[in-house]
């Protein structure tokens, strides 16, 4: 074929498809396909998800994960109710199945799965359960048992657990020496936020982004959780001196005890019921919800 036929060809092919991509636009404008619903997870098992990607098991892994983040950051914007998340823990336990070795979504995947709803499924027992995964196939990494202990602190309450988990990941190689003092801290100040502050700080330095984030967000949450104490004994102590609970903050503003209608860490304003003279968080602070382990009655 000569150099001038080769142009031609190519060009005509150039055209062919043009008119093909105009054809497909335009019946996707007048006639569209319908739009699937149905959530379906086509491979659930491990084995067979490595036997089908052979050699490709890395790029197999990294198509589960973009998966998993695509359904956790869908469903936190979903106003669905039922159904919520579960395709996360399955596509997870495939993408570590595929690569034993993907640090991230064993300790972001943990982080996803243990947050309460709406911000995810509730489930520490799966995040805990995807992290001793880890730890089988990495038994040298001292991060996962650390993290292990942070969930039983912070999600399920069991601090004896936390804080056998936070002795093993200490006793592991190259463990930093701040582990081994929050053993100290879950058993001794177990649900206290003081000790939930010292287990948080340790977390902002770690080398993944979100873990540092969530890490922040939790303090902020702690913080707003003093605050709330803070505006409840001034509601009290309104209430002893002037004989009667205040209307709304403009009665505390007035008398001095407040400078402006009080706010949480994120500039969201607290809320102040005058038939119940409780103090909570806005339904529209993306604080919540709070962890319920550091609620005082």
């Amino acid at each position: 074929m000569t150099r001038a036929a080769a142009v031609v060809a190519t060009l005509g092919s150039l055209v062919v498809i043009a008119a093909a991509a105009a054809t497909l636009q335009a019946r996707e404008r007048h006639a569209p396909l319908p739009v699937t619903t149905e959530r379906l997870l086509y491979l659930r098992s491990g084995r067979t998800a490595d036997r089908l990607f052979l050699s490709f098991d890395a790029l197999g892994a990294d198509v589960y994960w973009m998966r998993a983040i695509q359904h956790y950051g869908g469903e936190r914007k979903s106003s669905r109710r039922e159904g919520r998340f579960e395709l996360l823990q399955p596509l997870l336990d495939l993408t570590t199945s595929l690569d034993p070795h993907f640090n991230l979504a064993y300790r972001f995947g943990s982080i996803f799965l243990s947050m309460d709803p709406p911000n995810g499924p509730g489930r520490p027992d799966q995040a805990i359960a995807l992290l001793e995964k880890g730890l089988e196939s990495n038994p040298t990494r001292w991060q996962y048992a650390h993290d292990i202990g942070f969930v039983h602190y912070w999600y399920t309450g069991r601090y004896q657990e936390a804080a056998a988990w936070f002795e093993r990941a200490a006793a592991m190689p190259r463990a930093p020496q701040w582990v081994r003092p929050l053993a100290a801290v879950a058993l001794a100040q177990g649900g206290d936020r003081v000790g939930a502050r010292q287990l948080l700080t340790s977390l902002l330095d770690a080398n993944e982004k979100y873990i540092r984030q969530a890490a922040e967000r939790s303090l902020m949450q702690l913080q707003a959780l003093d605050a709330m104490d803070d505006l409840s004994a001034l509601v009290e102590q309104y209430q002893e001196q002037a004989g009667h609970y205040p209307s709304g903050w403009i009665d505390l503003v007035r008398i001095g005890r407040l400078r402006g209608v009080p706010a949480d860490p994120t500039g969201t304003a607290f809320i102040y019921d005058p038939a119940s003279h409780s103090v909570t968080l806005s339904p529209e602070s993306t604080l919540l919800p709070l962890p319920r382990a550091f609620v005082r009655p």
